[in-house]
């Protein structure tokens, strides 16, 4: 029978940007990760191995007063993304987890991701804890560093206590509108059937002891079956992340799940065209309570890893695959013709190449492209182009064909990858917008903001081409010319006057176009209310057409006066709409469809 072992539960950290997974995971690594993410939220799935020795050193006495040891060889954390994009990336890590942690900000209760991870959690059926944090934050809160909650909470006033269990049972009451029965850890008669609550503050470290001592007990109590791995089992696993590494050249950051890798073994990974084959050159681990990620001390080199590990692997030729991929120990030329259908089937589903009006999308893992789609997606944004890799020339040419269409839509959104130099050349002579940054939320904002402000550039320079609505009277005693042009001085009574507005009288009839407009010898490019000046006015003759006295409007073609409308309306003054229903209603005596939409 082959040598079965029990394994390190992998447990995924998830929750709401922002309510603290990163920094809980910190107080227990003892490090600062937090401090050096994008943004200070996580941005790719990161993996730390916490040991066992570190477990019952922050559990100390607690394990005692519950009469339990510590049998597994360790906890590995998965700490996923937190902000509503990451959906498929906290997929991909929830999907890897034998447990998880849904972190809650306890004086914010439940948010919109919140609501999405549990309806993850429930689909995968994966047992969770739920960590009430930021208890520190409460009113009034007497801290007593890295204290277990059952020895800090009898210190707190009674105030503060009914505030914690009143905060306690809101989210009682939101886990059991999701089909959750829930209660405080202590108070907990069936962890089978309740999800255990454990207060904490990732700042102070308080209540951090009983939440591993829980995740401990559920795992060695209810998932020593699933735990159970076969030693000298193939090592089967999935790209976390790829990293170029001073001496080592581009590496893949790694979580093996099962079976055993060994430096020299034969793998396939998942890369962007095809399977890569490949042997394992070097394995690198990081010290325990080191984030895979981003380690403080160097790698150490191993020389082979079994499940449930973290794991750097260096490798030739790797420079094609891709975050989010498989990784299988190949021992048959089928087992890799398998691995690369199934990761050319999923890449396949997430490549959008359509001849729509939309913007192209570039990404660097399979996970941000999956969570850029899907926001896009959600927002009603059109996608044209979307794949993994850096911006390139040809994504320019492809964004730029939509330009004349819907110059809103002539976007490169680039996540977390570089744009290469012909590229932003290209871009610069085509006039076509990149939108780069490396947090997938930010990202959205940055274009959702320029949108708005080329929406209303682009509104401004259409209201400039625009015949808008004007009213003038001509003044007693101020015809200086009666024809060719007729030149006459004037009070602007409401909207706007330019030279090339066609004007007309208060029956509707055309009498001329303005040619030019003065005050005190000086000309002007527009005239507005309260204005008194001199018009120089092509076609009527004074007397005949026009007289002294007469009121006058700009004749607004009727396609304008319908644009004018609908699309520019709270672009004009009052008292532009104003003269613009005068119009209208003098229109309508021979018209009555003018200016109707």
């Amino acid at each position: 029978m082959p040598e079965q072992k029990v394994r390190q539960p992998i447990i995924s950290v998830l929750g709401h940007v922002d309510h603290g997974k990163t920094l809980l995971l910190d107080k227990i690594r003892g490090t600062t990760v937090m401090d050096r993410e994008a943004g200070a939220i996580t941005q790719h799935i990161g993996a730390t191995e916490v040991p066992t020795k570190t477990v019952e050193d922050i559990c100390g006495k607690l394990l005692e007063r519950f009469s339990t040891g510590v049998e597994l060889p360790g906890l590995l954390f998965v700490d996923t993304p937190g902000h509503e994009a990451f959906t498929n990336l906290r997929r991909r890590g929830g999907t890897l987890a034998d447990l998880a942690i849904l972190v809650v900000d306890v004086t914010e209760g439940f948010k919109p991701q919140t609501i999405e991870s549990i309806g993850h959690l429930k689909r995968n059926k994966t047992p969770f804890v739920l960590a009430a944090n930021k208890m520190d934050l409460l009113p009034g809160w007497n801290p007593t560093n890295d204290a277990c909650f059952i020895d800090t909470f009898p210190n707190q006033n009674d105030r503060v206590q009914e505030e914690l269990d009143e905060k306690i049972y809101e989210i009682v009451g939101d886990l059991h509108d999701h089909g959750f029965q829930a209660e405080r850890f202590d108070r907990i008669e069936d962890f089978k059937k309740q999800v255990g609550i454990v207060p904490t503050s990732a700042k102070t470290g308080e209540g951090i002891p009983e939440l591993l001592a829980v995740l401990t007990g559920l795992a060695q109590r209810f998932l020593k079956k699933e735990l159970s791995v076969e030693v000298k089992g193939p090592g089967r696993g999935v790209v976390l992340e790829i990293k170029k590494e001073r001496g080592l050249g581009k590496t893949a950051d790694v979580i093996i799940y099962d079976g055993t890798l060994k430096k020299k073994d034969e793998i396939a990974i998942g890369g962007l065209e095809e399977a890569i084959t490949t042997k394992v050159r070097a394995l690198l681990q990081p010290k325990p309570l080191d984030e895979i990620r981003d380690p403080q001390d160097k790698f150490r080199h191993v020389n082979e890893v079994t499940a449930a590990a973290g794991v750097k692997i260096a490798a030739p030729d790797i420079e094609g695959i891709i975050a989010g991929a498989p990784v299988w120990i190949i021992e048959t030329t089928e087992e890799a013709r398998e691995l690369q259908r199934q990761v050319r089937k999923e890449i396949e589903s997430l490549r959008i190449q359509a001849d729509v009006n939309g913007v192209v999308v570039k990404a660097d893992t399979i996970g941000s492209l999956e969570a850029l789609e899907g926001q896009l997606i959600e927002q009603e944004i059109p996608i044209r182009r979307a794949d993994i890799g850096d911006v390139s020339r040809r994504d320019v040419i492809e964004a730029s064909a939509v330009s004349d269409d819907d110059p809103l839509l002539a976007v490169i959104l680039a996540f977390n990858v570089e744009i290469l130099s012909h590229a932003q050349e290209e871009a610069k002579r085509r006039n076509i917008k990149i939108v780069s940054d490396d947090v997938i939320y930010r990202l959205i904002e940055d274009y959702q903001e320029w949108v708005e402000e080329e929406r209303e550039r682009i509104r401004v320079e259409k209201l400039r081409e625009f015949i808008r609505p004007g009213k003038f009277a001509i003044k007693q005693g101020y015809v200086f010319r009666r024809s060719n042009p007729a030149i006459v001085g004037v009070d602007v009574l409401g909207g706007v006057l330019k030279p090339g507005f066609p004007v007309m009288n208060t029956d509707g009839e055309q009498v001329g176009t303005i040619r030019e407009i003065q005050k005190e010898r000086k000309t002007l490019q527009e005239a507005k209310t309260g204005d008194e000046l001199a018009l120089s006015i092509e076609g009527p003759i004074v007397d005949r057409h026009i007289k002294e006295g007469d009121v006058l409007y700009v004749d607004v073609p009727r396609d304008q006066m319908i644009e004018l409308k609908r699309d520019l309306k709270d672009m004009l003054s009052e008292d532009e709409l104003g003269v613009m229903s005068e119009i209208i209603d003098i229109k309508q005596k021979e018209d009555p469809t003018y200016g109707v939409m």
